[in-house]
């Protein structure tokens, strides 16, 4: 579980270090470690409880896009995880010129998310994400 949180805090690292629109206002520790973790306990949580009621509600248009929409539902992810961390104050926010700008950051910000997980998973031997047979 805290191996999960840390690269879970890693993908969220690069994603606020990769995206001008995603900032760390008030970092806690040195260089807001702490206060990313913080970040991926909540991010974590958000996508145990509230995205699976987001895919079980859109299922039928998630086909219907061939997923596609699962970018726009990891990008509202992390836009609630977003404002809950402001709700908290923890300084972690992404802001855009406008709620389109916005999205588009966030879904920018998922997608590092995802293949900065992935990769760490692979590389610390992750059993979240398995290999598949071919």
């Amino acid at each position: 579980m805290i191996k999960h949180i840390l690269i879970s805090a890693l993908a969220l690292a690069a994603a606020t270090w990769l995206l001008p629109g995603i900032t760390l206002v008030k970092p806690l520790w040195p260089n807001g470690v702490l206060t990313l973790i913080v970040v991926a306990i909540i991010f974590g949580v958000v996508n145990a409880v509230i995205k699976p009621l987001f895919k079980a509600l859109t299922g039928c248009f998630i086909m219907l896009t061939f997923g596609l929409l699962l970018l726009v539902i990891n990008a509202c992810m992390m836009l609630l995880t977003s404002w809950v961390c402001g709700k908290l104050g923890l300084g972690w926010a992404i802001t855009g010129n406008g709620w389109l700008d916005t999205l588009i950051i966030a879904v920018e910000g998922s997608l590092i998310v995802s293949v900065v997980s992935f990769v760490a998973a692979k590389l610390f031997n992750d059993k979240r994400h398995p290999a598949r047979a071919s």
